[in-house]
């Protein structure tokens, strides 16, 4: 439970987004917090984008207003006339001329040299002149405006230079020469504003209900603006951002029920994974890294969600576990992952079918080549999906984008590598996959070459097992492949010791000169020998514990009842005949020593018919289960029974069937009778 604590919390500071009462977000980026759907009506105004360019195009065709101060005007010219009536030197030709311009002058419009150069920044083409009274305007280009330098400068010119009653002129000019038109700032931006707010009026409505964004979306420029306005509006009708963080909660209690769900579904279903801390570890480290993974390529865009590749989460589930717990995983890995889909609904049907596809097509994993047609086979379930649900939508093909195929297949050829990724977590956790163990099955094993040249019979006898044993586990639904591997590897503690072996030994038996004691050792180290050079040689855990397991805590009776006849008092310590065990601790183990002990003990039958093959399979194993040696493992009567027909199916084809002769049953009864009363079987005799 607390791993559970531990993974909701590390996934809620992720998928929590903040819980503050200001949403803080930023164009160009992704939208962190859940879907926020509009509560109310929302006016969509221009973005910053537009409403430049819709400023911009009006500021430059903007004509700012000017007002005429007549009294100014009538001033100046009635001044400068007079100054003019009163100089000598100059001709009245001059003086009329001097007097028209002055007057062509103010009837354009004469301006401060501040004012003229605002007009000159800001590139207006044209002003509006309004007089005194405010009723009269007319448009007036700003290249017939003149500054009053440039007034004065213009006038100037008409003067002829060099004499004293020019510089009179000038200077009489400069005097009286005052600006007539005056920018009003007032009304010109009041006019302004009422231009943009015409042209910047709301050009739609998000309708309440309709979702504004998703998480994961990239804030637009539109969608930025749009978020401007729902906080603004929230603001105003009191509605602040706590509902935002009531929707976090929310989403943190859904994240907690969906783990907890699979907690319970592990510890009901699968109850011997709950009770390894090593399985919970790994199946939660898991779905949080994976969960991680997805919210941190969806932060970056939620697009390329489609290229991560989900049904990694049934394969790897599927090959190191079982079929129901990977599915079971999966969709609450999917259901997650939802939080932060572009489409939930969709995202969830597609994932939901891709998790099938990829159980059924890498159930039993032997060879790489199954997980490139798994690939393949997603890549078309994900792209007939994806149209499917676009037409759906739509109606048509038109418009699909072809970049979500393209993120397929990237997808796909990812997942086509999944190789890797078990071999990591082969590493990394101590588990064996099915490819693993195929490998080890390989006899050009190092292993098992040493084994087959310097314990040819044990070889032979490891091959028979396997046979034998790997037919009965997929009688009753176990793993097939780890019991072969493991019968095949069983006895490898035997290469130290073969001679004392019966299937290796050639007519001199060493145990004929040794004590019962000094023999039951040497037999019984075959399992400690070979849990040895198991590790050595690397071999899976899953395989170190069928070695130890393969005899459980039975006795080496033949050496124990030799032991028991030698005694004077008839007391003899059972601990030193007895193996180390454990008794067999999984399915796989209890069929392996049932298939071990079968197929050794047959090779004393004189006459391998089936009468007595059946009655020595049921004699043995009923005696293993009469002495508790399959009380700790997870196999069933049911399953033991049909352990035994397909040994007995078995045994059959490998000593084929012939018509017993009265002596040879005779003979074979009183082996049968032998096996039966010291419980033992071909190991025991001689090991």
């Amino acid at each position: 439970m607390l791993l559970i604590t531990f993974t909701v919390g590390s996934l809620s500071i992720f998928f929590g987004g903040g819980s503050e009462d200001t949403l803080v977000y930023n164009e160009g980026r992704p939208w962190n917090y859940p879907k926020l759907i509009a509560p109310f009506d929302i006016p969509i105004e221009y973005d910053s984008v537009s409403t430049k360019r819709i400023k911009d195009s009006i500021d430059s065709n903007f004509a700012p207003i000017f007002t005429v101060n007549e009294e100014v005007k009538a001033s100046s010219l009635s001044n400068i006339n007079d100054s003019l009536s009163h100089l000598s030197g100059i001709s009245g030709s001059t003086k009329n001329k001097i007097n028209n311009a002055v007057q062509q002058l103010y009837e354009a419009g004469i301006i401060d040299n501040i004012t003229k150069a605002m007009i000159n920044n800001k590139h207006i083409k044209q002003v509006r002149i309004i007089n005194n009274q405010g009723n009269e305007s007319r448009n007036v280009d700003v290249t017939e405006l003149k500054s009053a330098m440039e007034a004065y400068s213009y006038l100037d010119s008409m003067v002829l230079t060099g004499s004293a009653q020019s510089k009179e002129v000038s200077q009489l000019i400069y005097n009286n020469l005052t600006p007539s038109l005056k920018y009003d700032s007032v009304r010109s931006n009041a006019l302004l504003e009422d231009a943009y707010k015409m042209s910047l009026a709301p050009h739609g409505m998000k309708l309440s209900g309709e979702r504004i964004i998703d998480y994961g979306e990239i804030v637009t420029p539109q969608t930025y603006t749009l978020l401007q306005t729902y906080e603004r509006l929230s603001a105003e009708r009191n509605v602040n951002t706590q509902k935002m963080r009531f929707s976090v909660i929310g989403n943190i209690v859904v994240l907690f029920l969906l783990m907890f769900v699979l907690y319970l579904y592990i510890r009901i279903m699968h109850n011997s994974t709950y009770q390894s801390l090593r399985h919970m570890v790994f199946l939660l480290c898991f779905v949080m890294v994976f969960v991680l993974l997805v919210y941190l390529i969806a932060h970056l865009r939620a697009g390329l969600m489609y290229l991560i590749p989900f049904a990694l989460v049934p394969i790897i589930i599927t090959v190191f576990f079982n079929i129901p717990l990977a599915f079971f995983t999966h969709m609450v890995v999917v259901l997650i992952c939802s939080f932060v889909a572009p489409d939930a609904s969709d995202f969830i049907i597609m994932q939901f079918l891709a998790g099938i596809i990829a159980i059924l097509s890498i159930k039993g994993l032997m060879q790489r080549s199954q997980l490139v047609v798994c690939a393949m086979l997603i890549f078309v379930c994900y792209t007939i999906t994806y149209a499917a649900q676009y037409v759906a939508r739509n109606g048509t093909l038109t418009g699909l984008d072809w970049h979500v195929i393209l993120y397929f297949a990237v997808n796909s050829i990812v997942l086509s590598f999944a190789y890797f990724g078990i071999f990591i977590v082969e590493k990394i956790f101590g588990f064996t996959s099915q490819v693993t163990l195929v490998e080890l099955s390989d006899i050009n094993n190092p292993v098992l070459q040493e084994l087959s040249e310097n314990c040819p019979g044990t070889f032979q006898h490891s091959l028979q097992v396997a046979t034998l044993a790997g037919e009965a586990a997929r009688k009753v639904g176990a793993n097939v492949q780890l019991v072969r591997a493991g019968a095949l590897y069983h006895d490898i503690g035997k290469i130290d010791n073969p001679a004392f072996f019966s299937e290796n030994q050639s007519g001199v038996n060493p145990h004929d000169v040794l004590q019962p004691k000094q023999s039951a050792s040497i037999v019984i180290s075959h399992v400690t020998d070979g849990i040895k050079r198991a590790e050595k040689a690397g071999l899976p855990q899953v395989l170190r514990d069928l070695i130890a397991q393969h005899h459980g805590r039975g006795k080496t009776r033949y050496f124990y009842n030799m032991a028991l006849k030698q005694s004077a008092t008839g007391n003899v310590d059972p601990e030193p005949f007895t193996y180390p065990g454990p008794n067999p601790q999984s399915k796989e183990a209890a069929i392996l020593m049932m298939a071990d002990s079968c197929e050794a003990a047959t090779k004393s039958l004189v006459v391998p018919n089936e009468e007595n093959i059946t009655n020595l399979v049921n004699k043995i194993i009923d005696t293993q289960v009469d002495e508790g040696m399959f009380n700790e493992s997870p196999i069933s009567f049911k399953d033991i029974s049909d352990v035994k027909a397909s040994l007995i199916k078995r045994l059959l084809t490998f000593y084929h069937t012939r018509v017993s002769y009265p002596e040879d049953v005779k003979a074979s009864e009183e082996i049968i009778s032998t096996i039966t009363e010291d419980n033992l079987i071909e190991d025991e005799q001689q090991d």
